[in-house]
Order: C-alpha cells, then sequence, then structure tokens
C-alpha cells in the first residue's frame, strides 16, 4: 500500500481534534511528517502529545518533503495555503471553505490542473453512511419536490470535544491577527462587490461561510443526485449580531423551495442539524450529530403512506466516522485508487450560493423598514 508523507498547517481545534489523531492512526495510509503553526505554545503541546516535528511556518514544513498536505489554518488563509501547496507539487486537503471568491476559485483550479494534483475540500458529511444511504432514497429528477428545511442549532463545539485534548494559542503575534483580520475584510468586500464590517462580515464568514456552507454542500449533492439544476436565491438574513444565517432558494422554476438557517446558540450544550426533503409522497429526514462525537450514527428516517397508514422507516448504514473516511477518500484521489471528490468547482458553487444569500441579506438593511430581503 503507498504511504503518503502528509503535513499538516494549521493546529488549531479541528486539527487538534480529527485531523492529526485521524492521520496518525490511518498509519497504513500515511505518515505525519510535520505539523506547522505559528503558535509557540500549541507547538510544543502537538510536540509532547504526538512526537511529530513541528514547524512555525508552512515553509519550514515544506523542508520536510511531504507528498500532501493538511490545511487547517483560518478561512482567511485558506487560498494562498493551498495555492503554495500547489506550487510546491503536493496534494492539498482543504478545510472548508476552499475560498470565498470565483477568481480564487478559478486561480486553485488552473494550479491544480497544472500541477496534476488532487485538492480535497473537507466536507465530510458527504462520506457520512447514512448520508449516502439517504441518496438511494431519493427520486429520479426529484420527481414531486416541494420543500427542502435546513435548520442548524449550534453552541460553537464547546461541549463536544473535551474527549480531546486540546490547546489554544494564546501567543500568535498581534501582526498576525491584524493581517488575518485585514485579508478577511478583504475577501469579503471582493466577494459581495463592497466592504463590509461588524455584524455584516460575521454572519457572512461565521454562521454561512463557515458554518452552514456544509449543509449547502450536502444539499447540492442530493439535488445533483437528482439532476436538480442550481437554484436561484430569492431571501437572506444575517441577525443576532452576526451569529445567525439564513437564506431561500428557488428551486425547479419556482416548484420548490430551500430554505437553510444556521444559528449560534452559545449557552445551550446542545446541538442540531436537520434536514428533512418533502417531495409528494415521501419525506426524507437527516438529522446529524455534533460533529466531534466521533462515530455517532446520523438518524435517517423515511415516511410514506399506504392509504391513510403511515409507514416510517429508521434507517442504519453504519457507525464509521465521516472525519476518517474522507482522509481516506484522499488517500484514494492522491494515489490513483479513486476519484477525487468534493471538488474546487463544488466549493466554489457553495461560496457563490452564500454570497449571494449574504448580499441579498446586506441589500436588505439599506431599505428602510426591512431587515428580510427578497425577491418582491
Amino acid at each position: 500500500m503507498t504511504r503518503l508523507r502528509v503535513g499538516v498547517v494549521g493546529a488549531g481545534m479541528i486539527a487538534q481534534v480529527e485531523h492529526i489523531p485521524n492521520l496518525l492512526a490511518l498509519r497504513e495510509r500515511f505518515e505525519l511528517v510535520g505539523v506547522a503553526d505559528p503558535s509557540q505554545t500549541v507547538r510544543a503541546a502537538i510536540a509532547e502529545r504526538h512526537g511529530v516535528p513541528t514547524h512555525p511556518t508552512l515553509e519550514a514544513l515544506l523542508a520536510e518533503r511531504p507528498d500532501a498536505v493538511v490545511v487547517a489554518v483560518p478561512d482567511a488563509l485558506h487560498s494562498d495555503t493551498v495555492l503554495a501547496g500547489l506550487d510546491a507539487g503536493l496534494h492539498v486537503f482543504c478545510e472548508k471553505p476552499l475560498c470565498f471568491t470565483d477568481r480564487e476559485a478559478a486561480e486553485i483550479a488552473r494550479r491544480r490542473d497544472a500541477a496534476g494534483r488532487v485538492v480535497q475540500v473537507g466536507y465530510m458529511k458527504r462520506f457520512d453512511p447514512n448520508y449516502q444511504a439517504a441518496l438511494d432514497f431519493l427520486p429520479a429528477a426529484g420527481r414531486g419536490l416541494r420543500y427542502v428545511s435546513v435548520e442548524v442549532s449550534d453552541p460553537d463545539s464547546w461541549p463536544f470535544v473535551g474527549h480531546r485534548p486540546l490547546t489554544r494559542a494564546d501567543d500568535v503575534p498581534t501582526e498576525l491577527a491584524d493581517d488575518l483580520r485585514a485579508r478577511q475584510r478583504a475577501q469579503a468586500a471582493e466577494a459581495l462587490g463592497a466592504a463590509v464590517d461588524g455584524d455584516d462580515l460575521r454572519g457572512y464568514a461565521d454562521p454561512l461561510m463557515s458554518g452552514v456552507v456544509h449543509a449547502v454542500n450536502a444539499v447540492h449533492g442530493m439535488l445533483d443526485r437528482m439532476g436538480i439544476p442550481q437554484g436561484d436565491v430569492v431571501a437572506g438574513q444575517i441577525w443576532a449580531h452576526g451569529e445567525g444565517g439564513a437564506g431561500s432558494v428557488s428551486l425547479l422554476d419556482g416548484q420548490a423551495l430551500w430554505h437553510l438557517a444556521q444559528v449560534l446558540v452559545p449557552g445551550v450544550a446542545w446541538y442540531r442539524e436537520r434536514y428533512t426533503l418533502h417531495f409528494d409522497d415521501v419525506v426524507l429526514e437527516l438529522e446529524f450529530p455534533a460533529p466531534y462525537l466521533n462515530h455517532q450514527q446520523t438518524r435517517l428516517v423515511v415516511r410514506r403512506s399506504d392509504g391513510g397508514r403511515l409507514e416510517t422507516l429508521h434507517v442504519e448504514a453504519g457507525y464509521e466516522e465521516a472525519f476518517v473516511r474522507e482522509m481516506e477518500g484522499f488517500w484514494e484521489a492522491a494515489t490513483g485508487a479513486g476519484p477525487a471528490r468534493n471538488t474546487v468547482e463544488e466549493a466554489a458553487r457553495d461560496s457563490r450560493l452564500l454570497t449571494a444569500i449574504a448580499a441579498k441579506a446586506i441589500a436588505a438593511k439599506s431599505v428602510p423598514g426591512t431587515d428580510f430581503a427578497s425577491t418582491s
């Protein structure tokens, strides 16, 4: 079995709780050759905890001569880090969102193709066993689709990461933090076509681009399975001081509606992520557990009626961990053992839809007496 030499750049929560432990566990497929992070505190903890080399910069990590890199830096640094990995001839796994703008996505795709390498985006839900089982229940051509509902209530992960040791960075240089904020504002302004800050910037960058983007990608996968084309964004909203984001998308020439919403509820140790697809004669419901509670089964329920009798089918496709399966999928794509999944093009479509939702929400605020954007 081909063993990929892999480095991790960015050692925050997702890297410490999922990617580093999972790469080490998949030792037949990966050799973790190093971790890069600007925090000396985090580097010391990683080195002590896992016994792997650590580095302050990506450039230093590249001296370990990896075959691939896992990008888990803050969102505004994703695009530049992915490009640096491709320029070094590496396969790249990047956490979501891949980038904010079509320009960045096009450049990543161009350099990916020139390098002949794989770029996979971290949408682990596509690898969830019950998500994949749900695809088999979807009717061809979306026959009878009426409504898609996505509802996410998130306490911002704090109740669900205690099972892994986690060291927070408290020593990142001020100039790096300032640069990160400047990059985020610049990328949002380019994507939206106007400068944004405060609640609008937070709503766009957090509950939308970094939160419900998972659900957008998952629903896009379902629509693709049914052959339903991209819909039109008809409404958007940002509320709760930028900690809530929502949008509505018209599908099938207005015959169906897709509504999605994510809200941060920091004081309640409870997580819900529920997708419900309503068709003329069947209702499918997927409810995902909190992401970091590994090997918890996603609940898939199929409801139909035979006359006046309701039939409810509870599907259990397995307990395999989606975070692990996505790394196995990355290994397969990088070694030629399987297809590339969660591609640049798919990620660009997700970002484009969420940008349109944010633009609708922000535009509504400029209309007196209006706080919800729509086409009417």
